[in-house]
């Protein structure tokens, strides 16, 4: 059987090096070459070094071919992509004054005068392909030699790559390998609510009957991920239909803890739930911060159902605005059984809500006590029907702790939305 065509995508910037900042345009490439039928088996990120820039792309050529290059075609001393990949092809580098002239005027629509040190960006290696950029200043180049391969530069600001590779590369590219690409087919499958090896463990049959399908697991930290994918050897007819009952199978397995596929987020399958019904939602957070409320905002038309939610960080609110009562924050203290439901109640009757949710915790890294260590969290729901609370043990550090205590509670009010509808 055949194999997708293979490339390498090499990220090129100090930047990236020192963790200033994340390399998204190496998964964003993964993912849209990948629904092309062109497979990146490897990716790289070296510094602004001529040396390093080198020897990642003379052993990327040697290994596949087809390099992609993201960054280094700024303006600046240190964007030395161009002149480098120029002398691996033995071609020189001149000016391209029509693409002079392009960012002259560019630069006089906005009010201003070009800076000199932008002809730079106009360097093209004798016998390169000059992609036109409509978004930016740097154009892309691909250089194709016989029997060196092909090598694909371009700018690293996402959203010049993007429109880049979407307007000039892919027409490029994907004539060429014609012959030998076929669409690699992915599914993801987002859990919630177990660890990975509890994952593991149910599907442990399904994950060893796959072959010619691979399965990864990707932990997302407030849940597991579960990757299918066909890598474009088999016809796509017959990768969908494997990929359809692979996930079955997993769906099968895992029951609830399944709540979406693809990108789909809790919130948002929440949201649709409650918009199918009619019913409308409110939320009373302590430790989260008004996480929920935001996750549950984040979607588009969210005002269908959301009315509204209050964080009640400290004690006083809960007493004055949810009507906790004193003497149950004296009492039970403020993460406990008692004081969730009465933050239930409270926003229930303080917004009129169909639905509800309240959160209360210890999220850390202070605060903790011997009965209530960093972690300990109370979760509540109601719908119209029901009413229920869950007391979790979290850990990790104070972002993970509110992330995985408004998963969970977010998976609640869903779980029991759904025991409804039976």
């Amino acid at each position: 059987m055949r194999r997708p065509p293979a490339v390498e995508v090499v990220a090129i910037g100090d930047e990236l090096i020192l963790g200033d900042t994340i390399d998204t345009n190496g998964a964003w490439l993964g993912q849209r070459l990948g629904e092309e039928g062109i497979r990146v088996v490897r990716r790289a990120v070296v510094g602004d070094d001529e040396a390093s820039i080198r020897i990642a792309i003379s052993e990327a050529l040697i290994r596949t071919g087809i390099v992609l290059c993201c960054g280094g075609l700024g303006p600046t001393p240190d964007d030395r992509t161009r002149p480098v990949v120029a002398s691996i092809y033995g071609w020189p580098v001149e000016i391209d004054e029509a693409w002079v002239s392009i960012i002259r005027d560019r630069f006089a629509m906005r009010g201003m005068t070009m800076p000199l040190v932008n002809r730079q960006q106009a360097e093209v290696p004798r016998g390169a392909v000059l992609l036109p950029n409509e978004v930016g200043t740097a154009p892309g180049l691909i250089l194709d030699r016989q029997g060196l391969g092909i090598t694909v530069l371009l700018p690293g600001v996402p959203r010049e790559l993007r429109w880049l590779v979407e307007h000039r590369v892919l027409p490029w590219l994907t004539p060429k390998l014609e012959q030998t690409r076929s669409a690699i087919h992915r599914r993801v499958v987002r859990t919630t609510g177990l660890a990975e090896s509890a994952v593991a463990e149910r599907i442990a049959d399904v994950s060893t009957d796959l072959d010619p399908l691979t399965l990864a697991f990707l932990p997302v930290g407030i849940g597991i991920d579960l990757r299918l994918t066909s890598w474009g050897d088999i016809p796509d007819d017959e990768a969908n239909r494997l990929l359809d009952a692979a996930e079955a199978r997993i769906r099968e397995r895992l029951g609830r803890h399944v709540y979406g596929s693809g990108r789909d987020d809790l919130a948002e399958v929440l949201g649709m739930r409650l918009r199918d019904r009619h019913w409308t939602v409110a939320t009373a957070e302590s430790c989260t911060g008004g996480l929920v409320a935001k996750r549950l905002t984040d979607a588009p038309g969210s005002s269908d159902y959301m009315l509204g939610g209050v964080t009640s960080y400290a004690n006083e609110v809960k007493a004055a605005v949810l009507g906790v009562p004193e003497t149950t924050l004296a009492q039970h203290g403020a993460v406990s059984e008692r004081t969730v439901q009465a933050m239930l109640d409270g926003i229930v009757r303080l917004m009129h809500a169909d639905c509800a949710i309240a959160i209360t915790g210890v999220a850390g890294p202070g605060g903790g006590s011997a009965d209530k260590p960093v972690g300990s969290v109370w979760i509540a729901a109601r719908t119209p029907a029901r009413n229920r609370q869950r007391q979790l043990s979290l850990f990790g550090s104070r972002a993970e702790i509110r992330d995985r205590a408004a998963q969970a509670a977010l998976k609640l009010l869903l779980d029991m939305i759904l025991t409804e509808e039976g």
